[in-house]
């Protein structure tokens, strides 16, 4: 009895610290792919953060979000999506492109965020 009590309760722990992480988490970033572009094609983020992009795919056909400078490539279903993390980023701007059309590009600025103390 005392083991299954210890175990509940390590459990109820674990589950609220997976909800407070999931809580912390920023809103991710959604790239849609549409009729053969990206949308948005330039993206401005902050640096020195880990982010989610969420890549949708409204067309007919799968395309390969595919970028050498953040080493990242995956295929999106048609009319599906996937997820990836970026970063932590330093200053600069990163190229990415469809891999299945070279002329479907995008680019990823990364900036400092900037803060004003009044």
């Amino acid at each position: 009895m005392r083991i299954s009590l210890f175990l509940l309760t390590l459990l109820s722990g674990a589950i609220g610290l997976s909800n407070i992480a999931l809580a912390a988490e920023a809103v991710p970033i959604v790239l849609m792919l549409q009729n053969k572009q990206f949308d948005p094609q330039h993206l401005i983020l902050a640096t020195g953060v880990k982010l989610k992009i969420v890549i949708r795919n409204l067309d007919a056909i799968p395309a390969e979000f595919e970028s050498y400078d953040l080493s990242r490539e995956v295929v999106i279903p048609a009319h599906g999506e996937v997820s990836i993390y970026i970063g932590p980023l330093d200053p600069g701007t990163y190229q990415f492109f469809n891999d299945f059309n070279h002329d479907m590009q995008g680019s990823i600025e990364a900036r400092p965020v900037v803060t004003r103390e009044n």
